[in-house]
Parts: C-alpha cells; sequence; structure tokens
C-alpha cells in the first residue's frame, strides 16, 4: 500500500502547499481546505492513529485563555459599528478641521486612527469610513483616487494600531507578549499614518485641485457637545490601552474594560438597547466563528507537517543559504507579501508563524520585532490585488460609480508608503523595539 510518507519530507511539502494552492484557486474557504489538506495528511504519512495528536493539538489552541480577548474586540467593534458614536467623531473634527487643503482627508486618518485604537478591526472601520468620509471627500471635489485611496490605508490601520486582532494572533502563535507587541506596534503604526498624511498634505499643497478645503461641517451642535464626541472615544482608547501600559490588567481583561467602556457611553448617549445588543451579538459571533474555525484547521495542519519533520525542512532549507540573516528576512516578507495576495491573514499567520518564529530566534532577533513586521506586512496584503479585502468592504458601500478597478489603481501610493515603512522597520528595529523596552 502507498504511503505519502514514501515522498519524503521534501516531496509532501510540494505536494501540501501544492494541493492548498489548487484548492485556493478553485475558491474553496480557507478553513476547510487546510483541515481537509490536514487530514489527508494525516491519514496519508501516519495512519489513523495519529488523529489523537491532532486532537490535543486543537485543544490547547481553543484553551489558549489570551484568545478570548478576541471576541471581546470584536463585540466592542461591532457596538461601536451599531451606534453613532464613530459617525459623531467625524463630524466633530471636520467641524475642528477649518480650510486647510487636504484636510478632510487627513481628518478622516486622525479618525481612522482612533477607530484603530477603540476596537482593532480592518473590516468595520473601512465600511464606517466608506460611508460617512467617501461621499463627504468626493461631495468637497476631491480627486476620486486620492479619497477612495485614504480610506482604504486610514481603514486598514486596524492592523497596526493596539489593540490590534493580528498582534494577539502573533502572540498566540509565536508565544510572545501581547502587551510587548501592542507597545512595539504604536510607533511604527503613528509613524505610517504621518506618511499617508504627509502625502496628502504636500500632493494637495502641489495640486490644491486634489484636495479643495472644505468648510467645516454644520452639525447642528454646541462646540461643547462637538468637543465631548472627540473626548469620549479618546476615553475608551485611554481606559483600553491605559489598563494595560499601566499594568493594571490585562490584554484580555482590557478587552472587557473596553466593551464596559463602550456600552456605558452608548447608555449615556441613550444608544444602547436590545437591537443593538443583539445585532452586535451576531455580528461577534460570525467574525470569531471564522477566525475560530481557521484556527483550528490551521493548528492541525502545522501539527502534522512538524510531525513529518517540515518544521526542521524549511529550517535548515532556510539557515542553509549563504547569504547574510538580512537576507533570509527579506525573503520571508516576500514570502508573507505573495501569500497575503490570495489568503486571509488570519491564515498566513497560522501557517507560517510556528515555522518562520523559531528561525528568527535562531538567528538572535526579537520575535517582537519581527511581529510587528509582520503585522506591516500584512497592511500591504489589506491593500493589494487581487484579493484585497479593504477594497471589497469599501466597495460594499461606496457610490455606484466607484469600480473595484478604481479602487486598486488608488492604493498603489499607499502601498508604496508601507513597502517603505516595511523598509525602515528592517533597517532600524529600535522603531518597534524603543517602546517596549522601557
Amino acid at each position: 500500500m502507498f504511503h505519502l510518507s514514501s515522498l519524503g519530507v521534501e516531496g509532501g511539502t510540494f505536494l501540501l502547499f501544492g494541493s492548498m494552492i489548487v484548492l485556493l484557486l478553485m475558491g474553496q474557504p480557507l478553513a476547510y481546505l487546510t483541515g481537509l489538506v490536514a487530514m489527508f495528511f494525516a491519514i496519508g504519512w501516519f495512519g489513523p492513529n495519529v488523529l489523537p495528536l491532532l486532537t490535543s493539538r486543537i485543544y490547547s489552541f481553543v484553551g489558549e485563555y489570551t484568545l478570548i480577548a478576541v471576541p471581546m474586540f470584536v463585540f466592542m467593534a461591532s457596538l461601536l459599528d451599531s451606534t453613532n458614536i464613530a459617525k459623531d467623531l467625524y463630524n466633530a473634527m471636520q467641524a475642528f478641521g477649518g480650510r486647510l487643503k487636504g484636510g478632510v482627508a487627513v481628518q478622516t486618518l486622525i479618525v481612522a486612527v482612533f477607530l484603530a485604537a477603540m476596537s482593532g478591526i480592518i473590516g468595520g472601520e473601512t465600511v464606517l469610513l466608506g460611508m460617512l468620509a467617501l461621499p463627504q471627500m468626493l461631495r468637497l471635489g476631491y480627486d476620486k483616487k486620492l479619497a477612495i485611496g485614504t480610506v482604504c490605508a486610514g481603514g486598514s490601520l486596524g492592523t497596526m494600531v493596539p489593540p490590534s486582532i493580528v498582534l494577539i494572533i502573533y502572540g498566540l502563535t509565536a508565544s510572545v507578549s501581547i502587551g510587548d507587541l501592542f507597545a512595539g506596534a504604536v510607533v511604527p503604526a503613528l509613524m505610517l499614518a504621518g506618511f499617508y498624511m504627509a502625502y496628502i498634505l504636500i500632493r494637495c499643497h502641489l495640486n490644491p485641485n486634489l484636495g479643495p478645503s472644505g468648510m467645516p461641517a454644520d452639525t447642528g451642535k454646541p462646540k461643547k457637545k462637538m468637543l465631548l464626541d472627540i473626548l469620549a472615544p479618546g476615553l475608551i482608547v485611554l481606559c483600553v490601552l491605559g489598563s494595560i501600559y499601566g499594568g493594571i490588567a490585562s490584554v484580555t481583561e482590557a478587552a472587557s474594560v473596553g466593551v464596559a467602556s463602550v456600552m456605558i457611553l452608548s447608555a449615556f448617549r441613550r444608544e444602547l438597547n436590545l437591537g443593538v445588543i443583539q445585532q452586535s451579538l451576531r455580528q461577534t459571533m460570525r467574525t470569531c466563528g471564522m477566525i475560530i474555525w481557521i484556527g483550528i484547521s490551521a493548528s492541525a495542519l502545522i501539527g502534522i507537517y512538524n510531525l513529518m519533520g517540515g518544521n526542521r525542512f524549511v529550517k535548515s532549507a532556510i539557515l542553509g543559504l549563504d547569504v547574510a540573516p538580512v537576507v533570509i528576512i527579506f525573503v520571508m516578507m516576500l514570502i508573507l507579501i505573495f501569500l497575503g495576495m490570495f489568503m486571509d491573514w488570519i491564515g498566513v499567520a497560522l501557517l507560517t508563524m510556528p515555522i518562520f518564529v523559531p528561525i528568527i530566534t535562531g538567528l538572535g532577533y526579537d520575535p517582537v520585532w519581527f511581529g510587528v513586521l509582520f503585522c506591516m506586512n500584512m497592511q500591504v496584503s489589506f491593500l493589494s490585488p487581487p484579493f484585497g479585502p479593504a477594497a471589497f468592504y469599501l466597495k460594499s458601500v461606496a457610490p455606484p460609480e466607484v469600480t473595484l478597478v478604481d479602487i486598486f489603481k488608488s492604493v498603489w501610493p499607499f502601498i508604496l508608503m508601507q513597502l517603505l515603512a516595511l523598509g525602515l522597520l528592517i533597517a532600524f528595529p529600535q522603531l518597534a523595539l524603543w517602546l517596549p523596552n522601557l
């Protein structure tokens, strides 16, 4: 009887990843295809007796205490999406923004940072900015490509800005302190947002027609009320991140603090009711169900691949390259960019980090720094064709005249800025390590 083990670990590696690519191109969901490939290799390589090992691997993943933070942060984002907190924040920022050329686009990015710091969920931010900011910029006469690119790039900042779900999943898979990852991502995230703002202001200065100055929004609210609309979300950010960095709460506990803060603020604004809670819970269940199923399947697949000796094979193949360690980092970044063009970030993290992180530590690099690199890399995947999720999120709420082709054409300058930031992080690791080392 033919056994897959007769292929050897080299042949098994090519067959495993080749079959995954084929199934992805056939349109199969990532959670199903990784589970199917894991089961096929488990039985074909080791026989049915290996299945108890798979169940123990899955149990260790779903039993991880820190994983509780994910549904709490998703629930917090869902509550923000179901109320007018984010909408009022944007309107208040615009009202205080004045007549700066490109000012509305810059305010959109500032709001994006606020939203990312409140929730850490990427899709909801892109949709919200697409509903609030994009029509406003188009109405004011902004260049269509500049407006679309600003919304897509701003919505994707949730990948980097703590409490990012991407950082939490990386911390789980790499066994790295999530608090250190949050601290390490602050400076690079603000640096990237600063690149976006500088790009917009420079382009609008050189060509004022790209971003005309607009009249401040007339919301009909007194200035004190609009100031509260800005300060209240800032207080939520302070409660979540301040409790973590102040040593008051763990990441999981801080997620609960965030949910409680949003619920209290929503109740104070008289926007919290049973319908909002039900809608938010349903959205949370859908999002977390996807994350958990991908995590279960990826854990099983990586467990089987490691039993096959795949981790040792990849490690020896990469470390056997007669190149400088920084070249190995660039190779890993290229692999992540390629995978990110076709796979969800959750799958990329769960499939690659258990293999890459031991190599990184073996080379003497800091896994916290590599985690920030990974998140910056995933910024590119959210915008890059053919399956950049930010483009599809925006298309779902954009005006009819905005096509997917328009969106993908608009994001290229922002992808180049992401790659620039990625290069700076590789060249200057202290950008990510300075704050954790404090």
